[in-house]
């Protein structure tokens, strides 16, 4: 059983129920350090590469840290990520695993969390888990399992950055908090010519056009309409010519489902209905649907965890029901292995001004936020 609320409160690590203003002022600077090195800044036209390089300059920037407070923290693969123990590994107690987006966030959990081991207050082993947001089609938390970040561990939780939260709260919902998301595209092919004699082609525009509508109206007739699916296009591409029926089209979109169950059924019916209307135009038609991630489905003693913990710090009001998301996140496969739920961090400011991205080095709300997130990832691991 872990410390009471009292015990808690009389930690010299965490007094009062807040960090202590010297941890905190290095956070920010870290934070504001981080924000001001080459790529690590918001540029919306920055590539693929620049991100994963300032990825990689924080996850270095973090393991340093952690290594000069007596950790031994470990990249994840690919280098953007990293994993730190806190507390020796013990059958008896099984780790409780903290999961998280944002790197000056795990780097303030692990240093208040490595003092309150060294003074013997930790009531069970802790593992850490960094992995940066926007890789679920990346296969990010599969690499992460895939490296054994589980191993041990009993229940995880997560706190990840939420605009639509104001600072100092969290979001919490017993059951699914996140969409299941795929990723589908279609290829299709046929017999192009002049757009005088349509019945001598494929007529590929029609055809695509087709598709575009009929599939998400089919899904929606087929599946029960609580599983929310929804189709939603991001690319359909058909001719480059006036005049001129083209012999290739493609459209790209992503199938989102609120229902674990309708996730599972999803594919085979998209194909079906695919293939259907595919063949009305005599399209050959190439399939690539590509499993993505299922619904993040919080447990509920977790969920419950995460509660506790947030009103121990800052009281009931600054915990607030929250709805499930069409937005997906890959912490769903965490889940399919072991129980835990995920808490919707506040960043949005509480004076209603504009919200800085988590990495700008403008001191608005967002440093507020990484506070609050550390305290409560904190309180966590010392109520279990």
């Amino acid at each position: 059983m872990g410390p009471t609320l009292s015990e808690v409160n009389d930690s010299p690590a965490v007094p009062s129920g807040a960090l202590p203003a010297g941890l905190r002022a290095e956070l920010t600077a870290f934070r504001r350090d981080m924000s001001h090195r080459p790529g690590t800044g918001r540029q919306d036209s920055r590539t693929a590469e620049a991100a994963a390089e300032a990825a990689k300059a924080a996850a270095e920037a973090v393991t340093s840290r952690l290594e000069q407070a007596g950790l031994r923290p470990r990249a994840l693969p690919g280098g953007t990520g990293v994993v730190c123990d806190i507390g020796a590994a013990d059958p008896a107690r099984p780790r409780l695993a903290l999961h998280t987006d944002i790197d000056v966030l795990l780097l303030g959990a692990g240093l208040v969390l490595a003092g309150l081991e060294r003074e013997g207050r930790l009531p069970r082993p802790v593992r850490l888990i960094l992995q940066p947001a926007g890789d679920a089609a990346m296969g990010g938390a599969l690499d992460a399992i895939e490296a054994d970040v589980l191993e041990g561990v009993g229940r995880i939780l997560a706190v990840h950055g939420d605009p639509g939260t104001a600072v100092g709260r969290i979001g919490l919902r017993q059951g699914p908090i996140t969409s299941a998301a795929d990723r589908l595209v279609l290829k299709l092919d046929g017999a192009g010519g002049h757009s005088a004699r349509p019945h001598l082609t494929t007529d590929l525009v029609m055809a695509t056009a087709k598709m575009a509508t009929e599939l998400p109206a089919v899904l929606a007739r087929r599946m029960d309409p609580r599983s929310g699916v929804k189709v939603v296009w991001d690319r359909i591409e058909a001719g480059h010519a006036c005049n001129v029926i083209p012999q290739h089209a493609e459209l790209e979109g992503t199938v989102h489902c609120l229902d674990r169950a309708a996730w599972g059924d999803a594919p085979d019916l998209v194909h079906e209905v695919i293939d259907q209307v595919a063949g009305m135009y005599r399209a050959k038609c190439e399939i690539q649907y590509q499993r993505v991630v299922p619904p993040v489905v919080n447990e509920m003693a977790s969920t419950e965890l995460l509660r506790k913990a947030m009103t121990l710090r800052h009281g009931a009001l600054a915990v607030e029901d929250t709805e499930q998301s069409l937005a997906c996140e890959d912490f769903a496969w965490y889940l399919e292995q072991v129980p835990g739920a995920l808490a919707r961090l506040g960043l949005r400011p509480a004076d209603g001004a504009p919200r800085h991205d988590v990495r700008s080095g403008e001191p608005d709300g967002v440093e507020d936020a990484v506070t609050t997130g550390v305290e409560l990832l904190t309180a966590a691991a010392l109520l279990v």
